[in-house]
C-alpha cells in the first residue's frame, strides 16, 4: 500500500520578548484524524538535542479499535514498534533532527480508524535562550528576587499545562466511549429489527398452518 507522509511541526515559534526566554519551555499539541482502511500516515517532528518528546495516542473509533504504531529516530533507528494497539504512551530523550512516527492501518481492508494523538515537547528552547538578566537593570531595588518570580511563574505554568493535558485525555476517552456506545446502540437496533421481522414471519406461518388444519378439504358431490 502507498504510504502518505505528512510533514507536521507541532511546536510553536518563540516570538516573544527576550526577557521571557528564561522561563521553562514546554509545548504540547494534539491532533485527531481519520486513517482510511489499507493506508498508512506518517508525521515528522523536528527536535533539538537533549530535549524530550512524549507521544500519546488513542484509537477513538473503528472496528477493533487498533492500529500499528512506529517511531523512528533521525538516524532511521526504530525506537518503538507496536502492532494492533488501541492506545500507547512513549517518551524518548531526543537528539537533533526529525523524528518520524507513523500510524499503520494496512492490515484492515474495510474499517477506517479515527486516531487521536498528543505531543508534549520539553526543553525545546534551551538553544535559543538568551541571558534575560542583561535586559534588567536596577534589580537591587526590588524586594523580591527575579529568580523567585521566575520559579513561581514556572510552577503556575506547569500546573496549567498538566490540567490542560488531563482535560485533553479525558476528552479523548469520552469520545472513544461515546463511539463504542453508539456502535452498540446501532447493533442492538439492527438485531432487534431482525428479531421482529423473524417473529412476524413465524406468526404468519403459524396462522396459515392452523387455518389449514381446520379447513374441510373433502369434496362435496352433488
Amino acid at each position: 500500500m502507498e504510504a502518505e507522509v505528512r510533514r507536521a511541526s507541532f511546536w510553536l515559534l518563540l516570538l516573544v520578548l527576550p526577557a521571557s526566554y528564561g522561563f521553562a519551555t514546554a509545548f504540547d499539541s494534539d491532533f485527531t484524524f481519520t486513517l482510511p482502511a489499507g493506508r498508512k500516515e506518517c508525521f515528522f517532528q523536528p527536535m533539538q538535542k537533549e530535549a524530550s518528546l512524549e507521544i500519546e495516542y488513542q484509537v477513538l473509533d473503528g472496528a477493533g479499535l487498533d492500529v500499528d504504531f512506529h517511531l523512528v529516530s533521525p538516524t532511521h533507528e526504530t525506537l518503538v514498534f507496536e502492532q494492533r494497539k488501541s492506545d500507547g504512551v512513549h517518551t524518548v530523550e531526543t537528539q537533533a533532527g526529525d523524528y518520524m512516527f507513523c500510524f499503520d492501518n494496512t492490515f484492515s481492508t474495510l474499517s477506517e480508524k479515527v486516531i487521536f494523538f498528543e505531543l508534549i515537547l520539553d526543553n525545546m528552547g534551551d538553544e535559543e535562550q538568551e541571558d534575560w538578566k542583561q535586559y534588567i537593570t536596577g534589580t537591587d531595588l526590588l524586594d523580591m528576587k527575579l529568580e523567585d518570580i521566575q520559579e513561581s511563574v514556572n510552577s503556575v505554568k506547569s500546573r496549567l499545562s498538566k490540567s490542560i493535558h488531563i482535560q485533553t485525555l479525558l476528552k479523548a476517552f469520552e469520545a472513544r466511549d461515546r463511539n463504542i456506545q453508539e456502535s452498540n446502540f446501532d447493533r442492538v437496533n439492527f438485531w432487534s429489527m431482525v428479531n421482529l421481522a423473524v417473529m412476524v414471519v413465524v406468526s404468519a406461518v403459524q396462522v396459515y398452518m392452523l387455518k389449514n388444519l381446520f379447513e374441510d378439504k373433502r369434496k362435496i358431490r352433488t
